[in-house]
């Protein structure tokens, strides 16, 4: 049976579609577990979009138009020590998107949005090293109930840290989300004190990959991705 769903203006991500690690997050609740999300065409705003599954996947359309697919899958990449929550402070204050950025009023790291409306995870070099990071504090107007802040919100987190690490490699060329695949293993709640941080794993072509994740400043992993990047 096909159901719908529709994406609010407010998680965009370039101005005229959705943030992907939005839409990957809410395409990945459809999903039992792990999930790999690929976006294949840009997620429109405030459109109904269509929900079907075949052959164990989730299919998202826009007419005839496929948006978004997502499978099972697992996500075991090994994740590397998270920067201080003082470091993390200190690259933010360098995100080279303050001074140039495709994309500044993305629901996630553009720095055009207003605290409390969007994340503002704006993640910058830690050291002289690839890895970039940021702190992030989930404020009380995002999806949540009974605390906890909605899945897909995590995901959007998650999301374009990996942007600005593989930026860095682009030459400050722009960069679109093509896959991603998450792990969530607790749930972010409104008030949490977080390290969002990412880093490199090569690139092919057009392609490149990057990993992230999200730690508390005191307490463990909260949830881990591995993403393709698509340079523009």
């Amino acid at each position: 049976m096909a159901t719908e769903v529709t994406i609010a203006r407010r998680f965009n991500g370039p101005p005229a579609s959705a943030n992907g690690g939005y839409t990957c997050g809410l395409v990945a609740s459809l999903v039992e577990g792990d999930a790999e999300v690929t976006l294949r065409s840009p997620p429109p705003l405030q459109t109904p979009l269509t929900v079907t599954r075949d052959d164990g996947k989730v299919l998202v359309h826009d007419g005839d138009t496929l948006v978004a697919e997502a499978a099972a899958t697992t996500v075991d990449h090994e994740v590397p020590d998270a920067p201080s929550w003082e470091r993390a402070e200190e690259a933010a204050t360098r995100y080279a998107g303050l001074e140039h950025h495709e994309f500044p009023t993305c629901f996630t790291c553009g720095h055009e949005r207003a605290a409390g409306d969007g994340l503002r995870i704006l993640a910058g070099p830690v050291g002289d090293g690839p890895m970039v990071a940021s702190t992030w504090i989930p404020g009380s107007s995002l999806p949540a109930e009974d605390g906890i802040v909605a899945p897909e919100i995590a995901w959007a987190a998650l999301d374009c840290p990996g942007a600005w690490t593989t930026a860095r490699i682009v030459e400050g060329g722009a960069v679109v989300l093509g896959r991603m695949a998450a792990r969530l293993d607790e749930p972010v709640t409104v008030g949490d004190h977080l390290i969002a941080y990412a880093w490199p794993l090569g690139s092919e072509g057009r392609k490149f990959f990057a990993a992230t994740a999200l730690v508390r400043r005191v307490g463990g992993l909260v949830g881990t991705a591995r993403q393709t990047w698509i340079a523009v």
